[in-house]
């Protein structure tokens, strides 16, 4: 691979980048996008990042990760690990620290360096204005899941897992054991290393494969020895061999998966980067520019049947894709483009850039990014949006004399918690179960009669937190015994008897 590397990184001297370079350009770019466009105060558009936040809290005043769920009444005292724990406590405590806009800012500066990690991977394979093309196409996929919650922290994580493995394996190397160390880092950070463990394991395969046949044995016990202790350092989390299991709970949930939003399948009726980026890949494999061995085309397809299968799987997806198909593209490309070339000027620069960036360059971009930073963390332009955070109608419910628990909308869920409020549901699907997820359901879409009511009853429920539409409206405005004390675009809020007179707003 040395030829490709010497190809690809060696700049005319006429060409002066000033010290900079692609990974540069692409890491402080991304940045400022996310930090100086009010339109990414999306980042914090996910109501569980409120609960996320709280069971940091939670821990930091506790001083133990919890084994059982403090946070709701319908199953108070439950088996439930914090599996992100680790995660939490740093989400915690940037936001103790800094605010909603030192969350934002932890989300853009993670996303930043995990975009200029695969630029500078596969500029050393491929041509710069294809690494260009993939790094955006996965900066897209990734952006439909840029959100303050755990899964940001370990896609850096992921990126270097998978290129490191992959470094490995194209240069005959065995797998470097320090990267067990981030294997422990990863578990303890969010649930998805059960998917470093799958890719890991698949690529150790392929690194076994392309040994010389006299080779491929000796390669074949060290790597078998890594995926076995990679394992091994994947159950030192509280969960323990439990968290092995998490993942594979989480996908056998039929009903949460069949309504929770990140669950489901893309919607193609509206733009979607997804549907672009397999056009492209099909464009160029129908082109004969591209050919996968065998191993890594069998990847690509199960990232892209979860991708097609789960939103929320677009941006491993776009993230994990350009690293296995970067050096096959590459020499298929190069071996079928002919002799010709074009835009040679144009190649020039490109080819300039992708030189590493001098230390100088790097300590001027850090300290305008520091600039910029210091500037938005002194203003109040980071906030939750409204739609997960329903404080009028909650404020509205407790001067109407609301006691008792409540029944609230899945996605309120992380702000009562955050707001000290016992749940009936939120967004730790995997605890509650099926069975609470359907009832919750067939309550709130009134697919029975008597659904609803029975389960306020049962549950002893004094006060509803509902969104504005919602069928089991039309119900609690008939039933009696109750009565709406607020509606907003954001929230509808019932108290039983008791209340105060009914407020209405609209904005």
């Amino acid at each position: 691979m040395s030829d490709i590397d010497s190809a690809l990184n060696s700049a005319p001297s006429s060409v002066r980048t000033f010290g900079v370079s692609w990974p540069l350009l692409v890491a402080f770019l991304t940045l400022l996008g996310v930090l100086g466009n009010t339109r990414f105060n999306a980042v914090l558009a996910d109501g569980d990042t409120y609960w996320h936040l709280a069971v940091g809290r939670w821990m930091l005043e506790h001083r133990v990760v919890p084994q059982s769920d403090p946070f709701s009444h319908s199953m108070p005292g439950v088996a439930w690990t914090a599996h992100e724990w680790l995660s939490e406590l740093l989400l915690t405590g940037v936001h103790q620290a800094a605010g909603w806009a030192g969350l934002v800012v932890l989300v853009a500066l993670v996303f930043a360096g995990t975009l200029a990690y695969l630029m500078r991977f596969l500029l050393a394979r491929m041509e710069p204005v294809h690494a260009l093309l993939f790094t955006a196409f996965a900066a897209g996929m990734m952006m439909s899941h840029l959100l303050a919650r755990p899964h940001i922290l370990v896609w850096p994580v992921l990126a270097v897992w998978v290129g490191t493995l992959v470094n490995a394996g194209e240069h005959g190397r065995n797998p470097p054991w320090w990267l067990l160390l981030l294997m422990v880092l990863w578990a303890n950070l969010h649930g998805s290393f059960t998917l470093g463990i799958t890719l890991g394991s698949a690529l150790a395969l392929d690194a076994v494969l392309s040994h010389p046949a006299g080779q491929r044995r000796a390669a074949a016990w060290r790597w078998a020895g890594f995926i076995g202790l990679s394992i091994l350092a994947a159950v030192l989390t509280p969960a323990g061999w439990h968290g092995i299991w998490y993942p594979f709970q989480i996908m056998g949930m039929t009903v949460a998966l069949d309504v929770i939003g990140e669950w489901l399948s893309p919607d193609f009726h509206q733009p979607q980067m997804l549907e672009l980026w397999l056009m492209l890949v099909l464009a160029i494999a129908c082109a004969g520019r591209m050919r996968l061995p065998w191993l890594r085309l069998l990847l690509m397809l199960g990232l892209t049947h979860l991708a097609l299968k789960h939103q929320r799987h677009v941006a491993v997806l776009g993230l994990v894709v350009p690293f296995l198909i970067a050096l096959p593209l590459a020499r298929q490309w190069r071996a079928t483009e002919g002799n010709g070339r074009d835009a040679e000027s144009v190649d020039r620069v490109f080819r300039a850039l992708a030189a590493p960036a001098r230390p100088g360059t790097v300590a001027a971009a850090a300290l305008l990014a520091a600039l910029l930073i210091g500037m938005l963390m002194q203003s109040n332009r980071y906030a939750p949006l409204s739609k997960t955070t329903p404080e009028a109608a909650v404020q509205a419910a407790m001067h109407a004399g609301a006691t008792g628990p409540v029944f609230n909308a899945y996605h309120f869920g992380g702000y009562l918690i955050y707001r000290e409020i016992p749940v009936f549901i939120d967004g730790r699907a995997d605890m509650y179960g099926d069975a609470l997820m359907k009832r919750y359901v067939d309550a709130v879409q009134l697919r029975g009669t008597q659904d609803l009511p029975r389960l306020l009853e049962d549950y002893h429920i004094g006060w509803t937190l509902l969104d504005p539409g919602t069928p089991a409206l039309a119900v609690l405005d008939r039933l009696p015994g109750w009565r709406r004390v607020y509606t907003d675009t954001v929230a509808v809020a019932h108290v039983r008897d008791g209340s105060n007179a009914v407020r209405q707003e609209t904005p």
